[in-house]
């Protein structure tokens, strides 16, 4: 029988190599697989069916690498990616990690720090485009405060932006077609991370000099931390023309970074952020921020791999049948029907519609009374997901 949720390259699933690559390190813990190296990444992700890889410049190439052990590595890789036929959309900088970023690295006290976070962003940017990266993602892990007794946010800020004005120039002089994408989270590893919302960076990109060069990467797991609807964050950067790219994954709310298996915990809430997703027309790429769970060998990630897309597929399969569903759609266009006779309100503002809004009049008793059909529709929502519709 034919399956119908395999992976296909216009699906444009993607995962990262610190996802697959896991060795299910924690802070409480040492590793528990062996480490793999980007060219063997790659043939696992091929294997089980992904259409891109994306990379953390220290991911592919150790912090420390000679010029000559750097461009055998990416030689190697670039290899593994002929023979495989994976492309790499989106690459970012490590600026995390090394004991130099403790404290930040763009917002840093420390200018020799912040000069070096430059520093590094641009040979990764170099490393990005050389693969054929379109997106560059930022993630400022370190970019906050456990103290706000110890940094300024408005200094903070002005950092930041003033690293990311840069960056843009930098683009723009090397002639790299790349846009970047923004990372919030809420915390972890800082005590407060700054910016820490899709709606934060929103805000914040409007600062900078080359707004449009820059929108968002919103992840589930992010926006689930701080307890927040993450469908309503996605639908808010599609909005604003900044949903650049995405990080899929999943989370229980209020908890520590989970990254679990695209679809692990809430469905519902994954099943309405695939909807969104495949109604609107989303075309970039559909990448897997996760691990495999600790307790697995590689043929377990494997599993957790081909999970991640499988029920997305699915979901997407679902939505579909939500979009089709007679009863569904017929409850549906009950509780969004127009009245006609408020149309004139059409088109924006002008003083002769003020103003005859003004004189009409409402039934503000029969408002209240009228009854929304939103347990049914919910309810047929959650058939519909188990199975039974």
């Amino acid at each position: 029988m034919t399956d119908h949720y395999q992976p296909l390259p216009e699906h444009r699933f993607t995962f990262g190599l610190w996802t697959v690559g896991s060795t299910g390190r924690d802070p409480f813990g040492d590793p528990v697989r062996q480490k793999l190296s980007p060219v063997q990444l790659v043939h696992l992700l091929a294997e089980v069916g992904a259409y891109g890889v994306n990379f953390h410049d220290n991911d592919l190439v150790p912090i420390d690498a000679t010029p000559a052990e750097r461009d055998q590595i990416v030689k190697d890789f670039k290899q593994a990616l002929a023979e495989t036929g994976l492309v790499v959309p989106m690459a970012t900088t490590n600026l995390f990690f090394d004991p130099a970023f403790k404290d930040g690295a763009f917002t840093s006290n420390d200018a020799q720090v912040r000069a070096y976070a430059l520093q590094k962003t641009m040979r990764a940017i170099d490393l990005g485009a050389e693969l054929g990266a379109g997106v560059y993602v930022f993630w400022g892990g370190r970019e906050g405060t456990e103290s706000d007794a110890t940094k300024n946010p408005l200094d903070a800020g002005k950092r930041f932006r003033e690293a990311l004005n840069f960056l843009c120039e930098y683009v723009k002089d090397q002639g790299y077609a790349l846009k970047f994408a923004l990372e919030p989270k809420p915390n972890e590893p800082r005590s407060d991370i700054y910016l820490p919302t899709v709606g934060a960076m929103l805000g914040f990109i409007a600062t900078l000099d080359h707004p449009e060069m820059v929108g968002v990467n919103p992840e589930v797991a992010h926006e689930h931390m701080a307890g927040l609807n993450f469908m309503h964050a996605v639908a808010q950067a599609w909005d604003a023309g900044k949903l650049f790219h995405i990080d899929l994954n999943d989370q229980k709310f209020g908890r520590y970074d989970q990254d679990f298996r695209f679809g692990a915990e809430m469905i519902k809430q994954a099943f309405f952020l695939v909807r969104f997703l495949e109604d609107v027309g989303y075309q970039g790429s559909r990448h897997f921020d996760a691990h495999a769970y600790r307790t697995g060998d590689y043929e377990d990630v494997k599993a957790f791999a081909r999970g991640c897309m499988r029920t997305y597929l699915i979901l997407k399969e679902k939505a579909a049948r939500f979009n089709q569903d007679a009863e569904i759609q017929a409850l549906l266009a009950e509780v969004t029907a127009q009245d006609e006779s408020l149309s004139f309100l059409n088109g924006g503002y002008s003083r002769q519609k003020a103003d005859r809004l003004k004189d009409m009049t409402f039934d503000r008793v029969a408002l209240g009374a009228r009854g929304l059909p939103y347990e049914r529709l919910d309810q047929l929502t959650v058939e519909l997901l188990l199975g039974v519709r």
